[in-house]
């Protein structure tokens, strides 16, 4: 029997979720262990990743018009919410000390930029649907930081709501965007599309630099 498009976005998601050990800053930040320090490096890491993602997203709802125009509407969603959270963004820099100068003078952590370094290749050349498919595994475990992240800074830095609405916005479920998944996957599918062992291997290695990136910051 075909699967809906419902059903294969949710075995990829069970196939790619991350382990336990998948983010070890997470329960320093949980605990309030981690320093200040630490959550500005997030903060001026994470504005790195946003500027790049944005062209990326920006790129494959592009070549999702030319190529796959179902999967358009997702990238264009994800872009404009890349724009969204790069406002917020700012907040949180600022109650973690960081300023203009200091974003301007800081040296990218290898290790935190090879994830949108890999979606900038997943964006020059990969099929949109398997993206769309990889994407929303990853994106499922990153709302789920961003969650706990959040309540933490509230609880342990007493940083305020604006200062927590980075993560709020990621934490917050949306619906229109697992339409929009859901409606891509759904039309690769009608179309015979979908390569679902490149999706789960595009997966395995975003959620492998989504592990990279919080180790590299969990170091001393």
């Amino acid at each position: 029997m075909t699967r809906t498009a419902g059903e294969v976005l949710e075995d990829m998601n069970a196939r790619l979720a991350p382990g336990p050990d998948a983010n070890p800053l997470l329960p320093l930040i949980a605990s309030g262990v981690a320093g200040l320090d630490t959550l500005a490096a997030l903060a001026m890491e994470q504005r790195l990743v946003i500027a790049a993602d944005l062209l990326s997203f920006r790129r494959l709802a592009e070549r999702s018009a030319a190529e796959e125009s179902a999967c358009a509407p997702f990238f264009e969603m994800l872009a404009e919410g890349e724009a969204v959270a790069a406002q917020r963004l700012g907040v949180f820099s600022e109650a973690c000390g960081v300023d203009e100068g200091r974003a301007a003078a800081y040296e990218p952590l290898p290790g935190c930029q090879a994830y949108p370094s890999y979606v900038a290749r997943l964006a020059l050349g990969a099929a949109p649907t398997d993206v769309v498919l990889a994407l929303s595994a990853n994106f499922s475990s990153w709302g789920g930081y961003c969650a706990t992240i959040a309540k933490s800074l509230r609880d342990h830095y007493a940083f305020t709501d604006e200062a927590c609405g980075f993560f709020d916005f990621f934490a917050e479920p949306a619906p229109e965007l697992e339409e929009r998944a859901k409606g891509a996957v759904q039309a690769g599918a009608d179309t015979g599309r979908i390569d679902e062992e490149a999706a789960h291997r595009y997966g395995r290695l975003l959620q492998s630099y989504e592990s990279m990136f919080w180790t590299t910051l969990a170091r001393p």
